[in-house]
C-alpha cells in the first residue's frame, strides 16, 4: 500500500520523536539546530523567489553543486558566500546572538 505525503510526514515526526527520547541523540540534534535552521531558511527563500539551484549558482558565479552541498548540509559556507547568496536572492543576511 502506497503512503500519502501526509502519512510519510506523520511517520517521520513519530520517528523523530522516538529518536529524540535517547539523550545522546537529543543532544546531537540540538547541537545541529542552527545548521538545520540556516539550511531551511536558504531553501525556503530560494523556493519563494522561484529560483532553481542552477539559476542561483549562476547569479552567484559558482557551481550548482556548491548550492546542492550547502542545502544538503555538507558544506561549511563562509560568511562571504552567505552574503553573496543573500544578494543573489535579493535579500540581506542577518545574524543574531540570542542570550540563553
Amino acid at each position: 500500500m502506497k503512503r500519502s505525503k501526509s502519512q510519510n510526514l506523520t511517520s517521520w515526526k513519530e520517528y523523530r520523536k522516538e529518536l529524540l527520547k535517547d539523550p545522546e541523540v537529543r543532544k546531537a540534534y540540538l547541537e545541529l539546530q542552527p545548521e538545520f535552521l540556516i539550511i531551511e531558511k536558504i531553501i525556503q527563500a530560494r523556493i519563494e523567489k522561484g529560483v532553481t539551484q542552477e539559476l542561483l549558482a549562476q547569479k552567484m558565479k559558482t557551481k550548482q553543486s556548491a548550492i546542492s552541498r550547502l542545502e544538503s548540509g555538507t558544506a561549511n559556507p563562509s560568511l562571504n558566500f552567505l552574503k553573496r547568496l543573500a544578494g543573489a536572492l535579493n535579500s540581506h543576511l542577518e545574524i543574531n546572538l540570542i542570550p540563553n
